[in-house]
């Protein structure tokens, strides 16, 4: 299939949306990646279906949703550690501003995810109530906030984890955009084998 030749603005704003900073990854941050993937995905759906639950089995994803923002988390802490050891990234072919835009992608989604985690543990301990591990309550360190101040907290979660979504499927759009469309071994950075394999 021939390789189609987009316009210079559509491969920029593919290689901006996408997080092309040209960067080849390791086996351990690919893992880290794709486990993030998934526990974005499960939160978002547990937080957007169980309304629809009976009271058992939404009191069953409450928690789940707890505990998979627990591990989260966790993967959260390890991915930025790993990151800033060194020889774990390769440095960015070029510097111009479309590698720095690309980078500024990845940066933000960490931002985003980082205070999404953040807000989820405030938001409950604000309520007076714990955080569950699989079960296990994690008492609130501090004493429970106004009311105002607790829902002010809900919904700045609740926009943090929608604002995620919407940069992450950017993100994928613009990957598979390269993959399926272009052609190219922007999606391969992130797959296991080389880049350059068919």
């Amino acid at each position: 299939m021939t390789k189609l030749t987009p316009s210079p603005a559509t491969a920029t704003a593919t290689r901006i949306a996408a997080g092309e900073d040209r960067t080849q990854y390791d086996a351990f941050s690919m893992l880290l990646h794709w486990i993030t993937v998934l526990l974005v995905l499960a939160q978002f759906g547990l937080a957007h279906t169980w309304g629809f639950a009976p009271k058992p089995t939404r009191h069953l994803m409450i928690v789940g949703h707890m505990s998979f923002g627990i591990l989260l988390s966790a993967v959260l802490i390890v991915r930025i550690g790993w990151r800033l050891l060194p020889g774990h990234q390769s440095p960015a072919a070029g510097a111009g501003w479309i590698e720095l835009a690309a980078k500024a992608v990845h940066y933000v989604l960490y931002a985003l995810l980082v205070g999404e985690a953040v807000l989820g543990f405030v938001l409950r301990w604000s309520g007076n109530e714990s955080m569950s591990f699989f079960g296990v309550p994690i008492p609130s360190p501090f004493a429970p906030t106004s009311k105002a101040t607790h829902q002010a907290i809900g919904e700045a979660h609740d926009l943090v984890g929608w604002a995620i979504i919407v940069i992450a499927a950017a993100h994928a759009a613009a990957a598979l955009f390269h993959h399926y469309v272009l052609r190219d071994d922007v999606l391969k950075r992130m797959l296991p084998g080389k880049p350059g394999d068919a």
